[in-house]
């Protein structure tokens, strides 16, 4: 209980403190200058994503041959299961992709 209230705390002082960010006012858009953070951001949030996913997408062909070596008459079921999960493995990874060019365009 102790570590949660602690835990708690420090959210609490985190979001108290991002306060003042917020208050600052918009610059106009002809006047931007810097780096554009959403580009540099995204591209560590893409390279994060595919990481995870070849990961993902590893342990789910490890798992298969696991099976496959197990149970070689449960083929067509761990196929499907195999497949399917590679499909969603990478539609993460695709949807990470869609939301990066919305956020960035």
């Amino acid at each position: 209980m102790r570590k949660f209230t602690m835990l708690l705390i420090v959210m609490l002082a985190c979001l108290v403190l991002t306060v003042p960010a917020f208050a600052q006012g918009a610059e106009p858009a002809h006047a931007a200058s810097g780096p554009n953070w959403v580009a540099i951001t995204s591209g560590f949030a893409m390279a994060l994503a595919v990481a995870l996913a070849a990961l993902g997408q590893s342990r789910v062909a490890a798992s298969a041959c696991e099976g496959l070596a197990r149970n070689p008459a449960a083929r067509p079921g761990i196929q499907l299961a195999l497949i399917l999960g590679l499909a969603f493995i990478e539609s993460l990874v695709l949807f990470t992709l869609v939301i990066i060019f919305v956020k960035v365009a």
